[in-house]
């Protein structure tokens, strides 16, 4: 098969590829298999771009052992690759690449590689840079250039196609399990993980505590700030809670002025601790500071455990619901936990 027709088929394969899965490490493992195969070099890789930061790290390396570039990020306009994703421009170097003023050494210093001549295409998007395919030390560039730049912008394009869409379907994805408001988890996220949570501790044998969370008294907060305001206290409650928590702890906004927290792993004694720990970062909390009347909050907690409490989902928020209700029936902001045989007041 000659080259033309074996460029065509590469492009038509990965054109397919995009059509037919979200999954964007298949696409670009297929989209620099297809380099490898199409251009002589000693080895390729393909950089993704960091949306907030500008750097470049290393998704794909053929050629490069993978460990000395584990953690290796190129920083805003570093080096070649970080010239051509800043300026969204293509950047072929013959010999003598030493001597250009944009090349960086540090990535060959960390793996022992000695980069002779370079490559660099931008994988771009209606203007927007989301990464660089590099060929690194290709044969004889004048002819490289005439005869694979072309399919290799191709294949840079069809990746910045795939990122795009990889990450588009991320942030659908996130906004319907998230709530608007506050950016927390919203129920049917919760309805989704609760149960591979419950799924996992049974077959580690460990615990999970599920507490409810319920606003004292909010309604006066609403009448007297109105809706808007009301929901601007909800985020930042939310993340007064949220420093409290360790990074396997999930806080879910469920519904109206209440939340739930999942806690995977921690017991009965652990969970009402680290609630009880909520509770007073909630109280201890000041809530539209800049408001002429700022808020002060107290919340009620209810807590039940798996598997001490309930075996399922359905019964698991049910009796921490329970819990949550006592609370608000005795004292409000307190935290009570459901018991086998009695609740108890925290």
């Amino acid at each position: 098969m000659n080259y033309e027709n074996q460029a065509l088929r590469a492009c038509l394969e990965v054109g397919k590829a995009l059509t037919s899965t979200l999954e964007v490490r298949d696409i670009l493992d297929l989209i620099m298999s297809k380099v490898s195969e199409l251009i002589d070099a000693d080895n390729w890789s393909l950089l993704l771009r960091d949306e907030r930061t500008g750097e470049l790290s290393f998704e794909i390396a053929v050629g490069l052992r993978k460990e000395d570039l584990v953690g290796v990020r190129l920083q805003r306009g570093e080096g070649i690759a970080g010239h051509v994703a800043e300026s969204g421009e293509a950047v072929f170097l013959g010999k003598l690449i030493g001597g250009n003023l944009r090349f960086s050494e540090r990535v060959d210093r960390i793996t022992g590689f000695e980069t002779k001549s370079i490559a660099c295409v931008p994988m771009k998007i209606r203007d927007r840079v989301l990464g660089v395919i590099e060929v690194v030390n290709v044969r004889a560039m004048e002819a490289f250039r005439e005869k694979y730049a072309p399919v290799l912008s191709i294949l840079a394009d069809y990746g910045a196609i795939a990122v795009e869409n990889a990450r588009l379907f991320e942030r659908i994805r996130r906004m319907a399990v998230t709530d608007e408001y506050t950016g927390l988890f919203n129920a049917r996220y919760l309805h989704d993980r609760l149960e591979s949570l419950l799924e996992e501790a049974r077959l580690q044998g460990t615990s999970l505590a599920a507490a409810f969370i319920d606003m004292d008294n909010f309604k006066g907060v609403v009448d007297t700030h109105g809706h808007l305001l009301g929901s601007r206290v909800l985020s930042e409650v939310g993340r007064v809670m949220s420093s409290c928590l360790s990074p396997s702890d999930i806080l879910i906004k469920y519904g109206g002025d209440e939340f739930v927290l999942l806690m995977p792993g921690r017991g009965r004694r652990e969970a009402a601790a680290l609630v009880d720990a909520v509770r007073r970062a909630v109280r201890a909390g000041t809530y539209l500071e800049s408001v002429e009347a700022p808020v002060r909050l107290t919340a009620s907690f209810g807590i039940a455990v798996f598997p001490a409490d309930a075996v399922t989902k359905r019964d698991l928020l049910s009796r921490a619901d329970q819990a949550m209700y006592r609370a608000k029936r005795s004292s409000k902001d307190c935290v009570v936990v459901y018991g086998d045989v009695r609740e108890e007041t925290v």
